[in-house]
């Protein structure tokens, strides 16, 4: 039997543990569930003394890792199998999306985190950054235990004033750099744009800028799962995905290969957002807007529940792509509206649909779908929203697409 020590906040909140057939199993500790701190990791793991085993255990967990080829890299780097999950969180578990930490059963917590860092200069932050496609997240590099779902690169970082630094251990980071692929030229100006577009509408996004390492570049986007207190300190935020929060493993995470459906989603906030009303309009703003933009990959995974103040509530929208701009993509919904299986053929018919079948209001939807358009018209127009991206040929190019879309959908409205 192999132990880990979850972590919750610096708190112990539970064991996950490794049978000798490979099995995972969770339980809460005695003290945590007595605890007037006490509260779940997940919504698919709600506190009780009894053992989670298998498949009640394992999507949360498993959603804390990155995704297929990330995975596959770094699990040969530290030398485990890609499908052992507890194998991977054990090395590289320290600074997980929202509050969780993994340490080994008998090593004792270093607390807060504060001071273990590794500032880099210019050259430094260029070698990791060129590094990053051979090393996600720097596994295997001493001190250095870091996971974040998803499949692009991406780096867990601190950032003071124009210092940027890498966390080591548990220690809490603050921001994260997401170098473009060069797959996907753009990609960067691209989630800019639309990440800044949905700032102007109003929608709850995270702070975003543009950066350039080297000759690459760079979105540097602001962790919406952790506050920096006054003093420097830096807090985590307890946060998980839809997929986690509805008992999906993450390889689960699109509706096609039997993920989330957005009733699924709908229903959850219903019945778990302390202000339900609130959130359910929040996420089909946020529907409507990935529709709107051309995203076609706003999987189950690419929207998540925040836990805060003793509430919990829909998190901020990230992962803004508009992925229409790639002709070679697959334009299938990853959640689909209305059974709709392409994102250029959604129709209201379709928007009807989904309405019925998530209990909503279609008058209402319709209307929200209109002002939205409309809107994200009147927003394209500032030159500025291009301004913002540092490269206005991708800018145009992404914009004119969001512009058809939208006097499509107020035409046909």
């Amino acid at each position: 039997m192999k132990r880990l020590v979850v972590y919750l906040n610096g708190n112990p909140a539970g064991t996950l543990d490794q049978d000798n057939s490979g099995l995972l199993s969770f339980q809460y500790g005695s003290a945590w569930l007595i605890s007037p701190e006490a509260m779940p990791l997940s919504r698919s793991l709600p506190l009780q003394k009894e053992r989670f085993k298998g498949k009640r255990a394992r999507p949360f967990f498993a959603g804390l890792l990155p995704d297929e080829g990330p995975r596959q890299q770094i699990a040969a780097i530290v030398g485990v199998s890609e499908r052992n999950d507890f194998a991977l969180l054990e090395r590289i578990g320290g600074e997980c999306a929202g509050a969780i930490t993994l340490l080994p059963a008998g090593m004792p917590h270093p607390g807060s985190g504060e001071g273990r860092m590794r500032e880099l200069n210019e050259k430094e932050l260029m070698d990791v950054i060129a590094e990053l496609p051979r090393r996600p997240l720097m596994a295997g590099e001493a001190g250095i235990r870091l996971s974040l779902a998803g499949s692009q690169s991406k780096l867990p970082v601190i950032l003071r004033d124009s210092t940027i630094a890498l966390p080591l251990n548990d220690t809490p980071s603050t921001h994260i750099i997401k170098p473009e692929p060069e797959r996907f030229p753009g990609l960067v100006a691209n989630e800019i744009l639309c990440m800044t577009l949905a700032r102007s509408l109003g929608l709850n996004v995270p702070a975003v800028a543009a950066r350039r390492v080297g000759n690459t570049p760079c979105i540097v986007v602001q962790r919406y799962d952790r506050v920096v207190n006054r003093d420097g300190a830096v807090t985590r935020i307890h946060q998980e995905d839809f997929c986690q929060a509805l008992g999906f493993p993450p390889e689960k995470k699109y509706q096609q290969e039997g993920g989330p459906l957005i009733r699924d989603c709908i229903k959850m906030l219903r019945d778990w957002s302390t202000i339900p009303a609130l959130d359910i309009r929040a996420f089909l703003d946020g529907l409507i807007f990935n529709v709107l933009i051309g995203n076609a990959d706003a999987h189950g995974k690419n929207y998540s529940l925040i836990y805060q103040q003793g509430q919990r509530r829909l998190a901020p929208l990230y992962d803004l792509v508009c992925t229409l701009a790639w002709p070679e993509l697959s334009k299938v919904p990853a959640m689909k509206i209305g059974k709709s299986d392409s994102m250029e053929t959604i129709t209201p018919t379709h928007w009807q649909k989904m309405a019925v079948e998530s209990g909503l209001s279609w008058p209402l939807l319709r209307e929200r779908i209109a002002d939205l358009s409309q809107r994200t018209l009147n927003c394209l127009r500032d030159d500025s929203l291009r301004g913002a991206s540092n490269d206005t040929a991708i800018a145009d190019h992404v914009s004119g697409i969001i512009e058809v879309r939208a006097m499509s959908f107020l035409q046909n409205s």
